[in-house]
């Protein structure tokens, strides 16, 4: 599939893969920060790391669209 994507697509993918690293690094920290507070919120930290894992999952599905196929 990458190498059906025009220019364009692939700079959009590009800029939404940083975008989303950078959102996941910010769910990282404040997942840390939560974690260290003694009233801590268990249910916020478990929503933020579910909320991590998805967008974990998102990075890793358009890397895979940007990555072009190799038949081994």
């Amino acid at each position: 599939m990458a190498n059906k994507l025009s220019d364009e697509e692939r700079a959009s993918l590009q800029a939404e893969l940083e975008h989303m690293r950078e959102e996941h690094r910010d769910l990282d920290a404040a997942i840390e920060a939560l974690t260290h507070l003694q009233t801590g919120d268990r249910l916020q930290v478990q929503r933020l790391k579910k909320r991590k894992l998805v967008l974990r999952d998102k990075i890793v599905f358009i890397e895979d669209q940007l990555t072009p196929d190799i038949i081994a």
